[in-house]
């Protein structure tokens, strides 16, 4: 283990320690729908991802005075990534929008830093896994904090076409103690026809405190349906989402667009 990677080890375990001071209290709306599976950028090279979700059915009260509504909200971000080393991809959210919400229109929702440490070439190995670490800065009607946090294991396996992978989250805004740590977990199932197409099943849940899970009809689960396309210009997932209890958005949409930036890649 070089320097660098020593350096990005202690980085992480000091990240951890951090983000078990504390909790996150409630669901808020959120900028990225998307289950991590441990695949980063190659070493010098930038990449830009746009997430837009639309919510047409969703909740129609605010989950806290003065939060964005979610019903009929249309969120998004700019994701900027590099990768560092074959095993740290550094990333920035920069902006976290909303091009519209009922009480609120178009407004900048604040930004995110996240460090996303990996097993290097993730999809050449029958199992792989991760850990990506997020530190945001929001506005008070797009969280209930200023500060939050995310800490993001990813676990997965490769199975010839099929690929199963699971991200169980913990989310915290630095408040509380350490039991009241936020559960947000999400999973995927995918199946690969080849290189450029793949469909897939997606859930996204909020289980509430860790040290005491809320009421099933409190709690936010959401299933997907999802569909991947890669090309030579743009990558694409899309896909549809069905909320499954009370506490969830009945539908939401997502598209997210993906390309590398970098002068000299092929398509330049």
């Amino acid at each position: 283990m070089d320097f660098f990677e020593k350096t990005g080890v202690r980085l992480a375990v000091l990240i951890a320690i951090v983000l078990a001071a504390a909790p996150r209290a409630v669901f808020a709306q959120t900028d990225e729908i998307q289950v991590y599976d441990a695949t980063i950028e190659p070493q010098g090279v930038f990449n830009l991802m746009v997430h837009s979700n639309f919510t047409p059915d969703g909740r129609t009260s605010p989950d806290y005075p003065g939060a964005i509504i979610p019903n009929d909200s249309f969120n998004g971000t700019a994701e900027w990534a590099y990768g560092v080393r074959p095993w740290f991809e550094q990333g920035l959210y920069l902006p976290v929008y909303s091009v519209y919400s009922k009480n609120h229109g178009t407004t900048i929702n604040g930004f995110k830093i996240r460090e996303l440490f990996v097993r290097p070439h993730a999809q050449e190995h029958k199992f792989f896994y991760g850990v990506n670490f997020e530190f945001s800065v929001n506005a008070h009607y797009w969280e209930s904090r200023p500060i939050t946090s995310e800490i993001r294991p990813i676990v997965g396996t490769n199975l010839g076409r099929w690929e199963l992978i699971y991200n169980p989250i913990v989310d915290t805004d630095y408040t509380g103690g350490v039991g009241n740590l936020q559960y947000n977990p999400a999973g995927r199932v995918a199946y690969n026809f080849n290189h450029h197409w793949a469909i897939a099943t997606e859930e996204y849940d909020g289980f509430g405190p860790l040290n005491h899970f809320l009421r099933a009809s409190q709690q936010f689960h959401e299933i997907w349906a999802v569909m991947d396309h890669k090309s030579r210009f743009v990558d694409i997932e899309t896909g549809i989402g069905f909320g499954l209890t009370p506490g969830s958005d009945k539908v939401t949409l997502k598209l997210m667009l993906s390309r590398d930036l970098n002068p000299g890649h092929p398509w330049h």
